[in-house]
C-alpha cells in the first residue's frame, strides 16, 4: 500500500509538471481559485490566510462604532448605527452610556436616515449587494414594521418629510433609469407620486428643504465639485426659479434651509472666496452676507433648529473640525471650546431646540454619538455629553499613534499636505502610501484600526498625502489636476517618494502603494510610473482605463464624472485618456499587485478589475485578485472585510 502511495504521488507530480509546461507553451498563468463566505468571495492566486494573521487582526477586527443618527420622537434618546452582526443597523439608546436597543435586523446596512417631524416614523434607505439603487423605507420603530414606499427597482435617496410629515420629497432615478429627478409622494398612499423637477442634463438634483407652508421646495442642483445652483420650486406649479448661482458662472452655491419665517437661505458657496463660506442670500433684495469670511478654511456641515433661531457649523481646519454655534438674527457665532480634536459630522438640533447631537471621531476614538447641551447659563458655549461608548476590540486606544500633519515639496514647487503615523524607532520603517478616492476628497486625522495594524503587525508607518485635487484646501487647488493634468497629481506621489527618502527613521526601499476608486486609479498610474520604487500596490475598485470607465459605469452619474475626468467623446480627450490608462501601460508595470473588486461595483464596474488582471497576467505579472459577488463599491459586510484585510495583511509581509 505504502509503494503505491508513494507511485501514486509520482504519478500526480508528473501531471502537475505537464500542466505546468503547458501553460508556458501556451502562454497562459496557471490559476488557482477557492471561495469564502458561501461563495459569495472569490479569491484567485490568494495563499490560505495563516492562523497567525487571523489571530492577529481578531482584534482590530473587532472595533465598532456608533454614528448619530437623530432624537427619538419623545426626546427618550437617540438613535445610532452600528454593528452588533454582519452589517450596521439602526438601535435606540435611552441614556447617555445605556444598552443599545436594535431597531431594524436587515442583511444590508442601513444608508440615510430621517426622522418624522411630528410622530415617531423614521424613512431610511438600504440598498441590497451593493448596487446603491437604494429603496426607501417607511419604519415604525415601536413595532418594527417596515413599509416600501418605492419601485424597489430604480435609484432614490435623499428622502425629506414635509413640515405637515404627509409628503416625503426624494430623489429618484425611476422615470428613466438615468435621469436624476426630484419626487415628492404621499406618505399615506406611495402610489401618489409626482416628479416636481425633471432632470434633463445629466447633472445631479436634489431635495434641500421645504419652506415653512409646504409650498415650495428649495432643490440643490450639483454638477461637479466646482460647480452647484439652487432653484426653488413650487409644488403646485412646478415653476422653478434660480435663487443660488448664475446660469453661465461656475461656483459652488450648495442650498443649506430656509431661515425661519422663509425671508432667506443659508448656504455655502465659493464665490466670494477661495474656501467654501457660509452665507445667507435674502430673497427679496438678494442681498449675500457672508457669514464666516474671517475663517480661512472651508465649511463642511450645517444645521439649523426647528424654531430657526440658532444653527451650528462645521469648519475643516487643515483636516480637523472646529464647531460653531450660530445666532440666525444677528449672524454672530462662537465656538465651541468642550469638543476635542477630532471631526465632527451628523449634526442635528433635538426637538426643544436645547441639544445639538453629532457624532465625533478622534484619531484614539471611533466614531461616537454626542450631545452638546445647549441650556446651560453656566457654560457659555455648551456641555458636552458623551452618549455611546464604542467596543474597541480589547485594543489600548491610548497608545494609538497620533498623525503628524507634514507638507513637501513637488515637481513645481506645489506643497503637498499629508498625514504622518510613525512610531519612534531607531531603524528606517518601510512605509506604506494610503491614497484617498474622490479624486475631490481628503485624507484626514481619523480613527484608523487599520492603520494601527499595519504600524502593529509589520512595523510600518503610514502616509495619508492630500495631492493636488483634493478637497479642504481652496477651489485652486481643487482644480489643479483637472482635464490634461490628470497624471500632475501621480507626479505628487513620486514627490513623496523623493521626500520619504531624505527621512532617516523610513526606509525608502520598502514602500507599498493603496488605495480605493479614483485611488485605485492613483494605486495603478503609481504602479507605472514608479515600480522601480515600490515592493508592493493595492488596488481596490480602482479606475483601471478612463475610457471604457466612463462608458461602463452607470448612466445617472456619467456626466457628472465627465466633468472631473474629460469628456471621451472628444477625439483629443479620448486620445490622452488612453494613452494614461494604466491598463495600457502593463508593460511597466512591474510590483506585484492585489487588486480587490466588488461585483456589483455600479461607480466603478468590475470590468475594470477584471480588464487589469487580464492583462497584467498575460504580461506574466504576479496579481492576487478577489471579488465580492454580494458588494459593490467597497465591502460593506464584515465577513468580507475580515478575510481581505487579512489578505492585504499577508500581501504585505510576503512583499514589503
Amino acid at each position: 500500500v505504502f509503494k503505491k502511495d508513494i507511485q501514486l504521488i509520482l504519478n500526480m507530480k508528473k501531471i502537475f509538471f505537464t500542466l505546468v509546461i503547458t501553460s508556458s507553451i501556451t502562454g497562459l498563468e496557471s490559476q488557482e481559485t477557492r471561495t469564502e463566505n458561501n461563495g459569495n468571495l472569490i479569491l484567485e492566486d490568494i495563499p490560505l490566510i495563516p492562523e497567525s494573521i487571523k489571530e492577529d487582526l481578531s482584534k482590530f477586527q473587532n472595533v465598532r462604532s456608533a454614528a448619530f443618527r437623530g432624537f427619538n420622537h419623545q426626546e427618550e434618546g437617540l438613535y445610532i448605527s452600528t454593528r452588533f452582526g454582519n452589517v450596521s443597523q439602526l438601535h435606540l439608546v435611552k441614556s447617555p452610556g445605556a444598552m443599545r436597543s436594535q431597531i431594524t435586523y436587515f442583511q444590508e446596512p442601513i444608508g440615510s436616515v430621517s426622522m418624522h417631524p411630528t410622530q415617531s416614523s423614521i424613512a431610511f434607505t438600504m440598498d441590497k449587494g451593493g448596487t446603491e439603487n437604494a429603496q426607501i423605507y417607511l419604519l415604525d420603530p415601536n413595532s418594527s414594521s417596515v413599509k416600501l414606499l418605492t419601485d424597489g427597482i430604480s435609484r432614490n435617496g435623499g428622502p425629506l418629510w414635509s413640515n405637515l410629515g404627509d409628503l416625503i420629497a426624494f430623489q429618484s432615478t425611476k422615470s428613466n433609469g438615468s435621469s436624476n429627478d426630484v419626487w415628492i409622494m404621499s406618505v399615506d398612499d406611495n402610489q401618489k407620486s409626482e416628479i416636481i423637477l425633471e432632470s434633463q442634463d445629466g447633472t445631479w438634483w436634489g431635495a434641500a428643504d421645504w419652506n415653512q407652508d409646504d409650498t415650495k421646495v428649495l432643490i440643490q442642483n450639483y454638477i461637479s465639485i466646482a460647480n452647484s445652483k439652487a432653484y426653488i420650486v413650487d409644488v403646485k406649479t412646478k415653476e422653478k426659479t434660480l435663487v443660488l448661482g448664475e446660469p453661465d458662472q461656475s461656483y459652488v452655491n450648495s442650498a443649506l434651509a430656509f431661515s425661519k419665517n422663509d425671508k432667506g437661505i443659508f448656504f455655502i458657496t465659493n464665490q466670494y472666496g477661495e474656501f467654501n463660506q457660509l452665507a445667507y442670500h435674502d430673497i427679496k433684495t438678494s442681498e449675500v452676507t457672508i457669514i464666516s469670511k474671517e475663517i480661512p478654511w472651508d465649511v463642511d456641515g450645517f444645521s439649523i433648529s426647528d424654531d430657526g433661531n440658532k444653527a451650528a457649523f462645521a469648519v475643516n481646519e487643515n483636516g480637523y473640525s472646529t464647531l460653531y454655534l450660530l445666532d440666525t438674527d444677528s449672524f454672530k457665532f462662537n465656538k465651541v471650546v468642550s469638543l476635542p480634536i477630532g471631526l465632527v459630522g451628523g449634526m442635528q438640533f433635538s426637538k426643544d431646540n436645547m441639544s445639538l447631537g453629532l457624532t465625533l471621531n478622534t484619531y484614539q476614538s471611533p466614531s461616537d454619538s454626542y450631545v452638546l447641551d445647549l441650556n446651560s447659563e453656566a457654560l457659555k458655549y455648551g456641555k458636552l455629553t458623551r452618549w455611546t461608548y464604542s467596543e474597541v476590540g480589547g485594543l489600548d486606544t491610548s497608545k494609538f499613534v497620533k498623525p503628524e500633519l507634514i507638507t513637501y515639496p513637488s515637481f513645481d514647487g506645489k506643497e503637498i499636505p499629508a498625514f504622518v503615523y510613525a512610531k519612534k524607532s531607531l531603524s528606517p520603517q518601510p512605509v506604506i502610501i494610503y491614497i484617498h478616492g474622490g479624486p475631490e476628497s481628503q485624507a484626514r486625522p481619523s480613527f484608523s484600526s487599520t492603520f494601527q495594524l499595519w504600524m502593529d503587525n509589520f512595523g510600518a508607518a503610514v502616509i495619508t498625502p492630500n495631492v493636488r485635487g483634493s478637497d479642504g484646501y481652496g477651489k485652486e487647488y481643487l482644480s489643479l489636476d483637472n482635464g490634461f493634468r490628470r497624471e500632475d497629481s501621480v507626479k505628487d506621489i513620486g514627490a513623496l517618494l523623493d521626500w520619504i527618502k531624505t527621512q532617516s527613521n523610513l526606509d525608502h526601499k520598502s514602500v507599498a502603494v493603496y488605495g480605493g476608486s479614483y485611488g485605485g486609479y492613483m494605486v495603478l498610474a503609481s504602479a507605472v510610473h514608479y515600480s522601480d520604487r515600490l515592493k508592493a500596490a493595492v488596488d481596490i475598485v480602482g479606475i483601471s482605463n478612463f475610457v471604457t470607465f466612463l462608458k461602463n459605469t452607470k448612466d445617472y452619474r456619467r456626466d457628472l464624472r465627465r466633468v472631473e475626468y474629460g469628456d471621451e467623446r472628444d477625439p483629443d480627450m479620448e486620445k490622452f485618456l488612453q494613452r494614461i490608462s494604466p491598463n495600457n501601460n502593463v508593460e511597466q508595470i512591474t510590483v506585484p499587485m492585489f487588486v480587490v473588486q466588488g461585483q456589483n461595483d455600479p461607480r466603478v464596474p468590475v470590468t475594470e478589475a477584471e480588464q487589469i488582471v487580464k492583462s497584467l497576467r498575460e504580461s506574466g505579472k504576479k496579481v492576487w485578485y478577489m471579488n465580492a459577488l454580494n458588494e459593490g463599491h467597497g465591502y460593506r459586510k464584515k465577513e468580507n472585510r475580515d478575510i481581505y484585510q487579512q489578505a492585504v495583511v499577508l500581501f504585505l509581509k510576503e512583499n514589503l
